[in-house]
């Protein structure tokens, strides 16, 4: 595979398409941290203002990956992805255009579904590459795509600087934005007319009902609806976040939390509408069709502390490295980038060694654990430190936590193949809501060192609990390393052996 990767022809040129879709996607949702101090100085933001926006350009991306699995499932990766890069151009024009921190808020809300663009291509890839592959497949598309914040983190702040037109220090941020928003939906037009949902001769397999994830046992059901209260809870925090900084008042608070609780009875509704005769008890699913949603909620904790914290991290770590080494913005984004640029090597990294080791079980829990020790470790940087030793021990942390994630992903489209779309949006969600619980745990933490050690403490402690989950909870998923998906067969995948 690594070998026909750069041949662009075939399931490898889907998969660049795909991954550069991503990459894309990421460089509109990470658009702000490079230019957070500038946006600050220009519009006169309080700091407790600017980490507020910095936790609304993740919440909305919670629902959005719930909703978008359900259409992913529906109709295909193809339309699904193209559209929502062309929406991406109008949230950032209007965060370009906001005058005041309400309108920058609703702008970043609507921005911060972009983020969801994630579990669409985890389906299109997984419908392209064949099991004892999609570790690395999916860690390339994961990897290279996440990408994109380190890509905003290098040229944002020089692009914004050059379309400053030699205005000292001032950074056009405005334009900058806007810029990357353009962009995404140029390409969202040039993907839909460039790529296929399936290989030829391949069923694109769909759920008969898409309103709400189908389990298989009634008590998975229950625990379906269990996982799905903190999917709400943490919108509701976030509301209560807004509340603290004046842009909801309480009575405002309590209507909102009230129309939460609404949604969650109403996703409660669409699960069950799903899953009706189960819980009636007029249907029984085979044993060669059951799954296991415990092993979905395992998935969705380790996503939870891997890429929940690596949200969290890339979007305050340009100010720690600004603050800390007393240095300049455009160099602090860059070396903040060195975090997110290992997802070039180590989200295919953790694939591939899923793919390999022949436990992808062992895997997710090493990766874990290193995690968290290096979050531990990196608790304890403060201005004393020599600066290239804490580049490397971020590139080092930073491993870990992306190829902890290409090990989670290596999992998630092997547990059930035709609701693919709805249990990568579910295990994507829980990445975001770890990274508004860590944002608006940072968000309360006093500035400088001691408020940075507590941060990195609390993300290293919560990887090393998931680790001990992943030890002894997780099971090793069947088929992990077959030739071909469940439900397939050997002659569905004559048409695409032969094209390549």
């Amino acid at each position: 595979m690594l070998t026909e990767l750069w041949t662009f022809r075939g399931r490898y040129r889907i998969l660049h398409l795909t991954w550069f879709a991503f990459f894309l996607s990421f460089v509109v949702w990470f658009n702000l941290a490079p230019l957070a101090t500038s946006l600050k100085a220009d519009m006169g933001l309080e700091t407790s203002q600017i980490r507020t926006i910095a936790i609304c350009n993740v919440a909305l991306t919670v629902p959005a990956r719930i909703i978008i699995g359900m259409l992913l499932d529906k109709y295909g990766p193809r339309i699904t992805y193209s559209i929502l890069l062309m929406y991406a151009a109008i949230p950032c024009i209007g965060f370009a255009l906001a005058q005041n921190f309400s309108q920058l808020v609703v702008a970043r809300l609507a921005l911060s579904i972009v983020g969801a663009g994630f579990v669409i291509g985890i389906r299109m890839v997984a419908e392209w590459f064949p099991p004892k592959e999609i570790g690395l497949a999916e860690g390339i598309y994961g990897g290279w795509g996440n990408f994109g914040s380190a890509g905003a983190a290098f040229t944002l702040p020089t692009i914004a600087a050059w379309l400053a037109f030699g205005s000292g220090d001032v950074l056009n941020w405005r334009l900058s934005i806007a810029l990357t928003g353009i962009i995404a939906a140029v390409y969202g037009a040039f993907y839909f007319f460039n790529v296929q949902d399936t290989p030829p001769g391949k069923v694109y397999q769909k759920p008969k009902r898409a309103r709400g994830l189908e389990v298989t046992t009634p008590s998975d059901f229950v625990f379906l609806l269990a996982m799905n209260v903190p999917l709400t809870g943490v919108l509701c925090l976030l509301a209560w976040r807004l509340s603290k900084v004046g842009f909801l008042s309480q009575s405002q608070l309590y209507i909102v939390w009230a129309a939460l609780l609404g949604l969650y009875l109403f996703q409660t509704y669409n699960c069950w509408a799903t899953n009706q005769e189960l819980v009636a008890g007029e249907k029984r699913y085979p044993p060669s069709d059951r799954y296991k949603f415990s092993q979905v909620a395992i998935l969705e904790l380790t996503y939870f502390v891997n890429f929940g914290s690596e949200l969290a991290v890339v979007s305050m770590l340009p100010a720690f490295f600004e603050n800390t080494f007393g240095l300049s913005k455009a160099m602090a984004g860059m070396i903040a980038a060195s975090y997110a640029f290992m997802n070039l090597v180590s989200r295919p990294g953790g694939g591939l060694i899923s793919d390999k080791l022949g436990s992808r079980k062992l895997t997710m829990t090493v990766l874990t654990a290193g995690m968290g020790v290096g979050y531990l470790t990196m608790g304890n940087v403060n201005g004393n430190w020599w600066l290239p030793g804490a580049v490397m021990l971020t590139m080092l942390c930073s491993f870990f936590v992306q190829a902890a994630e290409g090990s989670t992903f290596a999992i998630v489209p092997l547990v059930k193949r035709r609701v693919t779309g709805q249990i990568a949006g579910n295990v994507g969600a829980y990445g975001n809501v770890g990274a508004v619980v860590y944002l608006t745990l940072f968000s309360l933490l006093p500035e400088g060192a001691i408020g940075n050690q507590i941060f990195f403490q609390v993300l290293g402690v919560l990887a090393l609990i998931v680790s001990f989950f992943c030890a002894f909870m997780l099971k090793e998923p069947e088929g992990s390393f077959a030739e071909h998906h469940e439900g397939e067969n050997e002659l569905e995948s004559i048409p695409l052996l032969a094209k390549e």
